[in-house]
């Protein structure tokens, strides 16, 4: 079920021409519809969905770039990518970022560094996703005692600190992609549970699930085809702000050691590998670090974007906030203008004492 908001700019309704009865017609557009309206609008979510694709497509095309710059990606150019005291060398035409502490191209580890990052965000996101509505639903919708079980389980989840058990799982297991992918997912589902749950149990009585139940529908398709439709929409904005803590908990564990083995291409292993070149190859740190910090930002602010056209009344509640402020300042600025007199006081109120004081 859609509502919509009256201050709203984009109504669910467009007047087109009139009909053959002379009344308008009346186009309803979806709230999917205006959603991606307002998004489109918004030209920070879009600039930073611009950079999502160019990331995406460098990831893609990684074999590309290492086939335009004749620099595969484990090889070692020795000769020609350290100096001769043995330090990586910088930026130039033959290596365009630099090479690192084995004379590897950093360019095209980049390249490759951005499949894993994206694999594992994404994955690692859809994982919490299917896990955390599910529960979400079940919990809400079921109620009683699965709900308190349920919602109890949430709770020690989000209590657990899931950096340190996620370091201790991939050290016993040993680090691999499969299962960083799996201890993030896994131990990343209750914030989403949380949030279903509370969305579903608003929904449960409503008079569409009454409807439902009247005429016979069962617990599940009542749950997984008239509720989740109705919860998606805050699912989808926590979604987009949870890839980019993903990607960030992948390069942390790969940066303690703890992720993909040598000599396959990560941000976080990159930048680990860099600590001792601080201060000799700037460009060893500088351009992986750029790289992470560019995609978590890209994610960061198109989630927000996307949060913003999903609820377009904290839009709506930012500009009035501005406008008040703004209100505020001029009323502010009229009063200190010189010349004008205080609040409360007449302009004649000083010419009338006057008259007062020369009277005999």
């Amino acid at each position: 079920m859609s509502t919509t908001l009256p201050a709203d700019e984009d109504v669910a309704g467009a007047a087109s021409a009139p009909g053959p009865e002379g009344h308008a017609a009346i186009e309803g557009r979806s709230p999917w519809l205006l959603a991606w309206q307002r998004l489109r609008r918004d030209r920070v979510a879009m600039v930073a969905l611009v950079v999502i694709v160019l990331i995406v497509l460098l990831a893609v095309l990684a074999p590309l770039v290492a086939t335009l710059t004749g620099h595969p990606v484990d090889e070692q150019y020795r000769q020609t990518g350290l100096t001769p005291d043995g330090l990586p060398t910088a930026p130039s035409s033959q290596f365009w970022l630099g090479t690192d502490d084995l004379g590897r191209d950093i360019l095209v580890r980049i390249a490759y560094g951005a499949r894993i990052s994206l694999i594992v965000g994404l994955f690692a996101t859809l994982i919490t996703v299917v896990i955390g509505v599910v529960i979400g639903l079940a919990a809400g919708f079921l109620g009683g005692v699965v709900d308190t079980v349920l919602a109890r389980l949430i709770d020690v989840v989000l209590s657990v600190p899931f950096l340190l058990v996620a370091i201790a799982l991939v050290s016993i297991t040993g680090p691999s992609l499969v299962v960083t992918i799996v201890v993030i997912g896994f131990f990343s589902w209750a914030s989403v549970a949380r949030i279903v749950r509370g969305q579903v149990l608003s929904l449960r009585e409503r008079e569409f699930v009454e409807a439902a139940r009247s005429l016979g529908a069962s617990d599940a398709r009542i749950m997984f085809v008239d509720i989740l439709p109705n919860v998606l929409a805050p699912v989808i904005v926590y979604t987009s702000l949870l890839i980019p803590v993903v990607i960030v908990v992948e390069a942390t564990l790969s940066f303690l050691g703890l992720g993909l083995p040598p000599p396959t291409a990560d941000w976080g292993g990159m930048i680990s590998e860099s600590q001792n070149y601080y201060t000799t190859a700037w460009w060893f740190v500088v351009f992986p670090g750029l790289a992470l910090l560019v995609t978590t930002l890209a994610f960061n602010l198109f989630g927000d974007g996307v949060r913003d056209a999903f609820d377009p009344r904290s839009e709506q509640l930012v500009a009035a906030s501005r406008s008040g402020r703004r209100r505020r300042r001029d009323r502010s600025a009229g009063e200190a203008a010189p010349g004008t007199p205080p609040t409360g006081i007449h302009p004649d109120d000083g010419a009338r004492r006057d008259d007062r004081q020369a009277r005999p």
